[in-house]
């Protein structure tokens, strides 16, 4: 009994093998196996003089498809601080409604304006929960009693307390952006030039990103939040016209009440 309650207990941590033969057995009889879920986004942030500033596109697809061209990325969280989210839109907008409304409570039984930090371990703890099934990645910024605050937290609950970040699958071009221009005690004009030109790096060089650049400013006591900040991807006039002249192309129209009689006529 004991030796079995030794195996049970090692069995239960590290890693487990125990569904590989059966997912064999599965694929070998047809079924088809699952894979992971494809996501894009461009979602930054960084620290300037006077708070922070955010910024995302506003691409959302579903595989191959793009699903909304428009999509708001950037979450309210607490009138002091908002949060980006990247992965799957459904869980980035629950996730962080689910602890907007938690902070509301805190600061109502506090009386006091919620922590950046507050917000951040909630997120992080509820994410870890979860074990990364959840797939939100987030971009979270905000100016409490402390100052501007700025941190990423990745889908499996780890987290990063930086000064410029960047996520999502444009994050790369966007942090080329950020690592050669950006630098401490920025001016507010400098840093959304940066935060725009960093999303449009995601939207030109990333096919998960696209469409506008949405970006929020802030700072002690106000927050601007500016849909359509730049958009970079509307259409402009056709240089040359497409239109054929009439005849162009021959036609032959085809009887569908007789075509249906000769078939029934032949059955």
């Amino acid at each position: 009994m004991l030796a079995q309650a030794e195996h049970q207990q090692q069995s239960a941590t590290g890693f487990k093998f125990d569904n590989v033969k059966r997912n064999q057995l599965l694929t070998g009889k047809g079924f088809k196996q699952s894979t992971a879920t494809k996501t894009g986004t461009t979602i930054v942030g960084l620290i300037y003089k006077d708070g922070v500033v955010l910024g995302a596109d506003t691409r959302a697809t579903s595989g191959p498809i793009v699903a909304d061209k428009n999509c708001e990325k950037i979450h309210y969280l607490a009138p002091n601080m908002y949060c980006c989210g990247a992965g799957t839109a459904a869980d980035t907008e629950f996730t962080t409604n689910m602890v907007s409304s938690q902070i509301a409570l805190h600061s109502l039984n506090t009386g006091r304006e919620a922590r950046v930090a507050t917000a951040m371990t909630m997120l992080k703890q509820h994410l870890f929960r979860h074990q990364g099934y959840i797939g939100a990645a987030l971009v979270l910024g905000g100016y409490d009693v402390t100052g501007p605050h700025l941190y990423s937290i990745a889908p499996h609950g780890s987290t990063d307390k930086l000064p410029f970040v960047t996520m999502g699958s444009g994050s790369l071009a966007a942090m080329s952006m950020f690592e050669s221009r950006w630098r401490p005690n920025m001016s507010r004009e400098e840093a959304v030039e940066l935060v725009k030109d960093a999303i449009e790096a995601g939207i030109f060089n990333d096919l998960g990103s696209g469409s506008n650049v949405d970006v929020c400013v802030l700072t002690q006591g106000n927050v601007e939040y500016i849909r359509g900040y730049s958009r970079p991807n509307e259409r402009v006039e056709k240089e040359q016209s497409y239109k054929f002249a009439r005849g162009t192309t021959e036609f032959y129209v085809v009887n569908t009440t007789e075509t249906a009689t000769a078939m029934d006529t032949s059955a």
